[in-house]
């Protein structure tokens, strides 16, 4: 499956610590044959949005052959050894986009996992409290399985008592994610949420750095924004608590500003920041004090998750 302009529906992590997210086919063939040294060994695909235990991934080490791997959640996990890098390459596009008989002509033997661990079930009064929160990332939509599976077996830790184990995490993250999955499936068209990302893009695209999600709260967004400033003039972000706020109904305070600290240059910015929200068809109340922050309102929000 591909999306618009040729890109990939999937999201690659490589060994070297990089992170790709719906990218071009080339560079994904590029990434598979660059693969053999130190540190660059390895690549694991999944796919946007990620299902439980749907992936695929390659280790290549110089003067070996290629491990190509693709599991498809309880139907199966299978590999093979493949000399031609070229060929691995054409495989892990053809898995990405998901291509009829992607997989046809090769010799692929079934990995076996051996008997999987039993997980007891959480107590009610445990899994109700670790459910709504998880709930209420999931409904946020920018937390991967993995960060909310971490969220899920921290959240009620307390001194050495550890409530809920990593298997229990990631078992009740995995049945929540597949809910949210069906929900978003009954969502029509461009939400909301992208259209608020196409204006950060466009912002970032004109000079101002645009951040969503950016840390817990506005002190710590007004305090750490300027590390993301590269050659930017002005900045605007929401925090993560705006967020939760906005998947209530409440809207969602953007905050701004110029990055030379004058009340002329923020006040610039904010009407910048107006403008581009207005094209990309959102409304906002904003009486164009350089001290108020910019509400985004009314706004449905339907975030569709990646993983």
């Amino acid at each position: 499956m591909e999306i618009n302009g040729g890109r990939l529906a999937v999201k690659v992590e490589t060994e070297y610590g990089e992170t790709y997210v719906r990218m071009p086919e080339e560079q994904l063939r590029e990434l598979v044959l660059r693969l053999g040294e130190p540190g660059d060994r390895w690549l694991v695909a999944q796919r946007i949005p990620d299902l439980p235990d749907v992936f695929a991934q390659v280790w290549h080490e110089e003067g070996g052959d290629h491990r190509l791997e693709h599991r498809l959640g309880e139907d199966g996990f299978y590999g093979a050894n493949l000399a031609d890098a070229g060929q691995v390459a054409a495989l892990m596009s053809g898995w990405a986009r998901q291509d009829p008989g992607w997989d046809v002509g090769v010799s692929w033997e079934p990995i076996d996992l051996g008997p999987e661990d039993e997980v007891p079930d959480l107590p009610d009064d445990i899994r109700e409290k670790v459910e709504e929160r998880v709930r209420v990332r999931l409904r946020c939509g920018y937390d991967s399985r993995r960060e909310l599976a971490d969220i899920a077996e921290d959240h009620l830790v307390e001194g050495g008592e550890r409530p809920v184990s990593k298997a229990q995490a990631w078992q009740l993250v995995d049945r929540l994610w597949l809910e949210r999955l069906a929900v978003q499936e009954t969502w029509e068209g461009v939400t909301d949420p992208e259209r608020l990302t196409s204006a950060f893009d466009a912002l970032e695209a004109s000079g101002i750095t645009a951040r969503e999600n950016f840390t817990c709260c506005r002190g710590c967004g007004m305090a750490e924004i300027g590390a993301e400033r590269e050659d930017a003039r002005g900045f605007v972000f929401f925090h993560q608590q705006g967020t939760e706020h906005a998947t209530d109904g409440y809207g969602l305070s953007l905050y701004y500003g110029g990055f030379d600290g004058s009340e002329e240059t923020t006040t610039a910015v904010g009407r910048e920041v107006v403008a581009v929200l207005a094209a990309a068809g959102l409304s906002t109340e904003w009486d164009g004090s350089p001290g108020k922050a910019i509400n985004v309102t009314p706004l449905t929000w339907e975030k569709r998750l990646e993983g």
